[in-house]
Parts: structure tokens; C-alpha cells; sequence
């Protein structure tokens, strides 16, 4: 069953593809059928830059659990970021 649950925003970063670094301007999140994982189902992240061509794109496929560990790392590493005062 597709679930057609899909998030998307803009992004500021760099992702390497097959042609190597491209700037990133848009993130994908969205749980739905896994095309190359063993799930059935799982958590689809792409990090891409349409304006550059499909290639300008990375995507990952994680079980609800990896994503939510994920998820834990992402805040406890932004915390830490914000907590030495350095900027971007």
C-alpha cells in the first residue's frame, strides 16, 4: 500500500553524487514502499538539487528505528553545535 507521506524543504549544504559535490537546496522526508532496503516500507530521506539534473541527487533508505536514532543524534549534535557559540 503506498502511503503518499512525503515532506519536503529547503536546504542549505552539499551532497556528493556520482559526479562528485553538488550544492544541496532541497530535503526530501517521506515513509513509503523501500526500493532497495529489505523493508517493505521505510523511511525515505533525498537530499538533491533538481536544477541540476536528476544525478544531483543522495537518498537513503532507514527502518523507523534507524530514523529515530537518527533523529536523536541530529538534535543532541545540534545542541552541542549551538552550545559552543561558534557560528556557521
Amino acid at each position: 500500500m503506498c502511503t503518499t507521506i512525503s515532506e519536503s524543504s529547503a536546504v542549505n549544504g552539499a551532497g556528493k553524487g556520482p559526479e562528485g559535490w553538488f550544492p544541496v537546496t532541497q530535503a526530501t522526508v517521506g515513509f513509503d514502499h523501500a526500493t532497495h532496503s529489505a523493508a517493505e516500507h521505510a523511511l525515505l530521506i533525498d537530499f538533491s538539487n533538481y536544477d541540476l539534473g536528476t544525478d544531483a541527487r543522495v537518498a537513503v533508505e532507514l527502518d523507523l528505528a534507524s530514523g529515530r536514532a537518527l533523529l536523536r543524534q541530529l538534535e543532541a549534535t545540534i545542541s552541542a553545535a549551538e552550545a559552543t557559540g561558534l557560528r556557521e
